[in-house]
């Protein structure tokens, strides 16, 4: 069971938090993924009798299973996540299965209707959008370029994000053949849509990882962030990141100002690595 907390990024939205606590089915365990204060508050508020989570931002009242945590040991955030679901001192497996999200035929089928979806030619989605910062961003610019070029090759580009990446969405598909959808599907709606695609086209963000949970081949743009501390986890993934001296630097913008690291990503090689039927 799944239940939406509607906070911004960095928002503390305690009323918020509160009343999604109060919606929670008692419930014997929290693991607390994030290590930051804000995140292990529902737990707390909802009265979950063991809370584990990290070492950090001196939860101690809030998260009372508290895991230490090493770097050097969990040096991917997949391998973070899987460890606070172990019990104390167990040892990570060898290999970690891939994520899978469950995927709603006929919830596509109205999908396709609703939003008035083209189905004659293969599909290819884009995430132009990543809450961390612009520095994460692949430019506009260049997703607009990309989906002249897809049209070109027979595809049907549909931009998928939240309100806020509506403004993005807006600036590709006014340079572009492309469908912006942003802030017209609810998360379960991206997840549906994303299934129906061949291609996914992402910046590092939280979409990408669902494109990759459902099954679909995910073309992913790293910029200040790193593809080994946070690769998409499936098979079904076309990496594009330059290695350059400055990344990752993981900053949320540029801090020399050029962003290199994304804008010399060039559309036509990451259209290079799409197949055309």
């Amino acid at each position: 069971q799944g239940y939406a907390l509607d906070v911004g990024h960095g928002e503390v939205g305690l009323g918020k938090r509160r009343a999604v606590a109060r919606s929670l089915p008692a419930y014997d365990q929290a693991i607390v993924l994030p290590r930051s204060i804000k995140s292990a508050l529902v737990p707390y508020f909802a009265g979950v009798p063991v809370r584990t989570g990290f070492k950090g931002e001196s939860r101690y009242l809030l998260i009372n299973d508290m895991r230490p945590f090493d770097k050097a040991v969990l040096d991917q955030t997949v391998k973070r996540f899987v460890a606070l679901g172990l019990d104390p001192g167990e040892s990570l497996p060898a290999t970690l299965p891939n994520p899978e999200l469950y995927v709603d035929t006929g919830r596509q089928d109205e999908l396709v209707e609703a939003l008035g979806l083209d189905r004659s030619r293969p599909a290819v989605a884009f995430m132009p959008g990543a809450e961390y910062g612009p520095a994460k961003c692949w430019p506009l610019a260049h997703f607009a370029e990309l989906a002249r070029g897809l049209d070109e090759e027979g595809f049907a580009v549909w931009i998928l994000g939240s309100a806020k990446d509506a403004p993005s969405g807006d600036a590709i598909a006014a340079d572009s053949p492309a469908l912006n959808l942003c802030g017209k599907t609810k998360l379960a709606d991206a997840i549906d849509l994303l299934a129906l695609v061949d291609q996914a086209v992402s910046n590092d963000s939280g979409l990408m990882h669902i494109a990759a949970a459902v099954g679909t081949h995910v073309q992913a743009i790293y910029g200040s962030s790193s593809p080994y501390f946070t690769p998409p986890l499936t098979d079904k993934k076309t990496i594009h990141y330059l290695d350059l001296d400055c990344s990752p630097c993981f900053q949320r913008e540029c801090p020399l100002g050029h962003l290199d690291c994304l804008n010399k990503i060039s559309p036509a090689s990451v259209l290079a690595a799409i197949p055309t039927h």
